[in-house]
């Protein structure tokens, strides 16, 4: 009969804090010392701890050190949970943190079976990952060097007459604007120029994704997600790279409280008191779900540039997407006439809209 162990690590980027506990209510917390943040300690660790008759169960909370730790313990036949931060149990009187301590502590609290695993990306789903979320930055730097030059313009009293900026318009604007001063002039050359290179980085990025996706194992499920309205291509891709196997959540409304679109609550006794959404879980792609809500206060319809989105896929995706549309743009109608903000109309949208991604990623599991 095996003995369990449960050992806590505290990561950090040049040390490692390691504790065990026995198993057994009672068994013994002890601390076992600090060791290098390195592959082969990592690997003498394991060796020393092991033995035919104990089985090892690793722990520690997720972080910058990414989940090379966690690869390396699995490859080495030990178990490891790598811990969610925001739901580590805390005492409120505890103002003493160390690494010793935290150590033990999550050591412990694995013994006792209070911990929360994350859901661990393979590398090639990490890799995709890395990718979107290089080109949300830089899409990011290309509204921030956007925002600044209308601010720099609007400073200097230059204001564009046409009906929206960006266009071709705008730029021949931008293109017959000087300034008097040499140095004003430099700035918004410099402006413009980091405009253009933040635009080219993020028409870089667009292009590797698409030259990624086919080799994605889900790259199935973000074509079917497509078939929703409001969800491109970008959005798709977001959602299954920031959210992963959907098949871990068994019903919708998992998935929508790991999404933080469900409402907080403070009820006791007789009252019942409900406030805004919880805002936990995964930001990226709670923005994205609310992005593509907006397209769903239009009446439902089919143009000929979604048609060609959805050619090929199957059926029932098709039917999934269509009830999706007559369903919230009725429900937005519904909303928006009762009086409520659109802000709120709008995150209503977004949680509906979870339960249609959940199916289609119920039905689009990868091989």
């Amino acid at each position: 009969m095996s003995i369990s162990k449960f050992v806590g690590l505290d990561v950090h980027k040049e040390t490692i804090a390691v504790a065990l506990a026995d198993d057994g209510r009672t068994g013994e917390i002890r601390f076992y010392g600090t060791i290098p943040n390195t592959q082969d300690s990592i690997r003498r660790l394991v060796a020393r701890l092991s033995s035919p008759d104990v089985a090892l169960h690793f722990c520690y909370e997720a972080g910058g050190c990414g989940y090379g730790i966690h690869r390396q313990l699995v490859d080495l036949g030990a178990e490891c949970s790598v811990i969610a931060p925001s739901v580590m149990p805390r005492k409120p009187a505890d103002r003493i943190k160390t690494d010793r301590r935290d150590a033990m502590t999550l050591a412990r609290l694995l013994r006792s079976g209070e911990l929360t695993a994350i859901w661990v990306p393979d590398e090639a789903h990490e890799a995709i990952r890395d990718l979107i979320r290089g080109r949300r930055q830089a899409k990011h730097d290309l509204v921030a060097g956007r925002q600044m030059l209308l601010s720099f313009l609007l400073r200097h009293g230059r204001k564009f007459a046409g009906r929206s900026n960006w266009t071709k318009a705008h730029w021949r604007w931008l293109g017959e604007q000087a300034f008097d001063a040499p140095h004003q002039q430099f700035v918004f050359g410099e402006s413009i120029r980091r405009i253009e290179e933040a635009q080219q980085r993020c028409d870089r990025l667009d292009a590797m994704l698409v030259e990624a996706l086919p080799y994605w194992s889900l790259a199935p499920l973000v074509q079917a997600l497509q078939a929703l309205r409001g969800v491109g291509l970008i959005v798709a891709a977001t959602l299954v790279a920031e959210i992963g196997d959907l098949g871990r959540f068994d019903t919708p409304k998992q998935l929508m409280g790991w999404l933080g679109l469900v409402p907080s609550e403070a009820s006791s006794g007789a009252r019942t008191r409900r406030g805004a959404i919880t805002k936990t879980g995964n930001r990226e792609a709670r923005a994205m779900l609310v992005e593509a809500a907006w397209s769903y206060r239009l009446p439902a319809r089919e143009e000929r540039r979604y048609r060609a989105r959805v050619e090929g896929l199957p059926d029932e995706v098709k039917a999934i997407a269509w009830k999706a549309q007559v369903r919230l743009c009725q429900r937005y109608r519904m909303l928006a006439a009762s009086g409520k903000p659109l802000p709120k109309v709008i995150t209503a949208i977004a949680r509906e809209l979870v339960g249609f991604v959940w199916d289609i990623g119920r039905r689009m599991q990868p091989a």
